[in-house]
C-alpha cells in the first residue's frame, strides 16, 4: 500500500507534463468549467450585493413603526396625531425635550435611466429634519440640504449616477410639479442612496395626502429600548401599529428578490454544470485513450491500478480547477463593484446597487469547479485503472 502512494505522485506528474500534447480537448474542459463558475459566481454575487445594500441602510439601534399587518412603508399608514402620540412613547432617545423621531411619507415616481432612456420606479420620501438625525451615517456630499416648504429635492448618490436629470441644478418634474436638486447625499452605500428626499409637508400638499405620513423612524434608547416602546405601543388600545428593528425590516424586504435570483442562478448552474461534466469525461476518456500505451507500460513494469486511477482523477481536477480559477477572476475583474438597478418586488420601486463577487462566492466557485472535475474524472479513472496490460500493449 505504501508504494502506490508513492507512485501516485510520479503517475500524477507525467500526467500534467503531458497536457500540453492535448491541449485542444484539455482547452474544452478548461473552458467550460470556466463559464459554468463564471456564470455560478456572476449570479450569486447579483444577488449578494443586493442583499448587503438592502442591509447596510438598517441599525441595530433604529425602530420602524408601521400599521400593523403592513408588509412595507406603502402599505402603512397614520395620521400626524397619530405620529406625535408615538414619538413620545418610552424607549425613545431624546435631545433635550424632543424625541429623535422621523415620521416620513413614501411615494413612488418616475425617473429616466440614463443608459436605456427608459422610465423606472424610483422612491421619493418625504421627510423632517429629524430623518438626518436618526440616520446617522448620512452626509450630503454635494451641494445642500432642500429648504423647508420648497420644491427641492436631495437625491442619493447611486441613484444620481443610474438615472437622468438628478445633477445639482437640474430640474425635474414629477406629474404637474416640479422640482430643483439642490443637493446630494450618501449612505455607505445603504438602500437611502436609491431615494430622492424631500420635505414631507410639501410632498403631503404635491400627492394630496393631507397631513399624514406613512412610518416613523425612531432612535432606540438603549438595549431596553426596543422592549420599552413595544410595551408602550401595547398600552394603548388606540394604536394599530408594531414596531421592529430598520435592520430585521430591510433583511426582510430584501429575501424576496435574493430567493428569486438564487431560484434562477443555481438550476442555471446545476444545467451548466452537467454539460461540463460531459465535457470533462469526454476530455478524460480521450485523455485515456490517446496514453492506453502508456498505461499498460507503466502497468508492465509494476506500478498499481490504483495509482493510475488516482493520477487519471488528479488531471480532471486539476483541469477544472484551472478552469474555476479563470473563471472567477474574469467574474471578478468584470463584475465585482458594477452598479446596476433593479426593481424591489416588496417596495415595487428600483434599488441601485453593486453585484459584490466576495471571497466566499469565490470559494464556493472554486469547490464547484473541483466538484466538476471529480465526477467527469470518475468513470475515465476506473476505465484507465482496468485496462487489460497485454490488450493495450498491442495498442498502437
Amino acid at each position: 500500500m505504501s508504494s502506490s502512494f508513492l507512485q501516485i505522485p510520479i503517475i500524477s506528474w507525467m500526467n500534467i507534463k503531458n497536457i500540453p500534447q492535448r491541449l485542444g480537448t484539455s482547452s474544452v474542459a478548461v473552458f467550460g468549467v470556466a463559464c459554468v463558475v463564471g456564470v455560478f459566481i456572476g449570479v450569486l454575487s447579483m444577488a449578494t450585493g443586493f442583499q448587503r445594500t438592502m442591509l447596510k441602510g438598517g441599525a441595530e439601534d433604529v425602530a420602524i413603526i408601521m400599521r400593523s399587518g403592513a408588509t412595507s412603508e406603502m402599505a402603512s399608514g397614520l395620521g400626524y396625531a397619530q405620529a406625535q402620540e408615538i414619538s413620545h412613547l418610552p424607549g425613545i432617545v431624546r435631545d433635550g425635550e424632543e424625541p429623535v423621531s422621523s415620521p416620513e411619507l413614501y411615494v413612488v415616481v418616475d425617473v429616466t435611466k440614463r443608459t436605456t432612456n427608459t422610465s423606472a420606479n424610483v422612491p421619493l420620501r418625504g421627510v423632517l429634519s429629524a430623518a438626518f438625525t436618526v440616520r446617522k451615517n448620512l452626509k450630503i456630499v454635494e451641494g445642500r440640504t432642500f429648504t423647508p416648504g420648497t420644491n427641492e429635492l436631495v437625491v442619493g448618490r447611486a441613484v444620481q449616477r443610474q438615472f437622468a436629470q438628478l445633477n445639482v441644478g437640474d430640474k425635474i418634474k414629477f406629474g404637474s410639479t416640479e422640482w430643483t436638486v439642490v443637493g446630494a447625499f450618501e449612505a455607505d452605500g445603504g438602500l437611502a442612496e436609491s431615494e430622492l428626499w424631500c420635505d414631507a409637508k410639501v410632498l403631503q400638499e404635491v400627492y394630496r395626502r393631507g397631513n399624514s405620513f406613512q412610518t416613523i423612524r425612531v432612535k432606540l434608547d438603549g438595549a431596553d429600548g426596543m422592549q420599552k416602546l413595544k410595551t408602550g405601543l401595547a398600552s394603548n388600545p388606540t394604536f394599530n401599529f408594531s414596531a421592529q428593528l430598520e435592520s430585521d425590516y430591510l433583511a426582510e424586504q430584501s429575501k424576496p428578490l435574493t430567493l428569486f435570483i438564487k431560484t434562477i442562478g443555481w438550476p442555471v448552474a446545476i444545467l451548466m454544470a452537467i454539460g461540463a461534466i460531459f465535457g470533462a469525461i469526454n476530455t478524460m476518456y480521450t485523455s485515456v485513450s490517446t496514453r492506453t500505451r502508456e498505461i499498460a507500460t507503466l502497468r508492465a513494469i509494476g506500478f498499481g491500478s490504483l495509482p493510475v486511477a488516482i493520477s487519471t482523477l488528479v488531471e480532471s481536477i486539476l483541469l477544472s480547477l484551472i478552469g474555476g480559477v479563470i473563471g472567477a477572476v474574469i467574474v471578478y475583474l468584470l463584475f465585482n463593484g458594477y452598479t446596476v438597478s433593479t426593481l424591489n418586488f416588496s417596495s415595487f420601486s428600483q434599488v441601485v446597487f453593486d453585484f459584490a463577487v466576495t471571497k466566499d462566492l469565490i470559494v464556493q466557485g472554486i469547490w464547484f469547479a473541483v466538484i466538476i472535475g471529480f465526477i467527469g474524472g470518475f468513470f475515465p479513472a476506473i476505465r484507465a485503472a482496468n485496462l487489460p496490460i497485454a490488450t493495450a500493449l498491442r495498442e498502437v
